[in-house]
């Protein structure tokens, strides 16, 4: 992690609120109790950040300099709001398509798919707020820069924002092996989004419910799964190939 990842201190926290900073979230240690705090709570609430309260000994991993018990992630980047993504793709006269993100965890993963997202034209990238990977320094490296190149939506609640695509005419195909049908079976030709989950449990059930569609793709190997980068790569450059 790169030392401008980050900001630590109550007073530093706050001001880099003030100043406008991307905060990603805010650890703050267990049972903290101040007037200066209270200041950085009134901040945390108007703002909407995410914040965890959390022992002190996990603070002291990221840094054991006078952080005072709070420390803030700062992201790198602006995030996007579909909201306002999504009906200027439209006007441009193009056909949308949408990656979401269900919870992909690997710093590494994440930039990766955003790679092969940006290097496709892929028009957006939604990610939920909680239990993503965090937009760092690594991620961006991985990504190639990528990451700088492609509009990232970052939602509170992911359902509600694949409902807003669905009426927005936006096709949902989720990618699991629980799929009765081929990704190559698929119409891209149409809005699509294309949703990818976690390494370890996939999609969520909420979500794999919603999408119109359940896509597969074909493991002939003794290996279960794919890596959920190449899964993305796969399903994103199969609805290139259809629409070129």
């Amino acid at each position: 992690m790169n030392k401008e990842d980050f900001v630590f201190g109550t007073r530093a926290v706050i001001e880099a609120i003030k100043n406008g900073k991307t905060i990603d979230k805010i650890l703050v240690k267990k049972g903290l109790s101040n007037d200066l705090f209270s200041e950085l709570q009134d901040l945390i609430k108007e703002n909407r950040i995410a914040v965890q309260h959390v022992p002190v000994e996990k603070i002291n991993r990221v840094t054991r300099k006078n952080h005072q018990g709070v420390l803030a992630f700062i992201s790198p980047i602006e995030f996007d709001n579909i909201e306002t993504v999504l009906p200027a793709i439209y006007e441009e006269g193009k056909t949308p398509l949408i990656l979401i993100l269900d919870q992909i965890t690997d710093v590494r993963n994440f930039g990766a798919i955003a790679r092969s997202a940006e290097c496709a034209g892929v028009h957006a990238i939604i990610i939920p707020e909680k239990g993503m990977a965090r937009i760092g320094g690594d991620a961006i490296k991985t990504s190639a820069g990528a990451i700088h190149h492609i509009p990232i939506c970052r939602v509170t609640n992911l359902y509600s924002t694949i409902q807003f695509l669905k009426d927005s005419g936006i096709h949902i195909v989720a990618a699991t092996e629980k799929g009765e049908k081929l990704y190559t079976e698929a119409n891209f030709k149409i809005p699509a989004g294309i949703v990818m989950g976690s390494e370890d449990t996939g999609i969520s059930s909420q979500i794999l419910k919603i999408a119109d569609e359940q896509l597969k793709i074909p493991i002939l190997g003794k290996i279960e799964s794919l890596n959920v980068s190449v899964s993305a790569a796969l399903m994103i450059y199969e609805a290139i190939r259809q629409r070129n």
